[in-house]
């Protein structure tokens, strides 16, 4: 990515996903419930992220305490008692997690220069979550799924949080660690990054950084 010809870098806000990008999840305690369960670990991830359990959560439809109630009731079949069903479903939604560091400083680097905007398919926990992580100021806004009702890919929650950093599409850069969401900020006309490590952030950033 270069600056524009009036030295001017390409993009006037950046728009950044959440998880898999600030923040990580630790998996250890479920992948060792999945184990004494005699499952293959990551069957309950699997489970509670199809998209027609996963999609009434990020759009604000269920609670998480529904969706884990929902997430238990598929996996009572694969394991041999219900509690552990239970449990499981529990491990996954009390899973501890943590922020990239890196990440965050590169973004609030980012955001003396431009508007930074989190665009999260998430459920309603995730401002409380923001601010245990002390992340409550780390952007000028949130746009959380399951507040507004719309969920990546939808091109309607990314126009949405282009007008509130006040920027068009084209202006924007956005960032994020699933294809399918880079892809459909591309087709907006959005400078895009596809998340793998910190790394790609800082390349992306370095614009702004001159």
């Amino acid at each position: 990515m270069t600056d524009t010809g009036n030295g001017r870098p390409p993009f006037g806000a950046v728009l950044c996903d959440v998880d898999n990008v600030i923040r990580s999840f630790d998996s250890g305690r479920l992948e060792a419930l999945e184990r004494v369960a005699g499952i293959a670990e990551g069957t309950t991830k699997k489970v509670a992220f199809a998209l027609d359990a996963y999609l009434p959560l990020l759009l604000g439809e269920i609670t998480s305490q529904e969706w884990a109630e929902a997430i238990a009731a598929d996996l009572a079949d694969l394991v041999p008692e219900p509690h552990t069903a239970f449990d499981l479903a529990r491990a996954l939604l009390e899973s501890p997690f943590h922020a990239d560091d890196e990440v965050v400083g590169l973004l609030r680097r980012a955001r003396v220069r431009v508007p930074l905007v989190l665009v999260s398919n998430a459920a309603l926990e995730l401002e409380s979550d923001l601010d245990s992580m002390g992340l409550s100021d780390l952007a000028d806004h949130v746009v959380n799924s399951a507040r507004v009702g719309l969920a990546k890919p939808d091109p309607r929650i990314y126009r949405l949080a282009a007008d509130l950093a006040g920027v068009g599409p084209d202006r924007c850069l956005f960032v994020d660690d699933g294809e399918e969401n880079v892809t459909a900020a591309a087709a907006l006309g959005m400078h895009t990054v596809h998340f793998r490590e910190p790394a790609d952030l800082e390349r992306a950033l370095e614009p702004l950084f001159r």
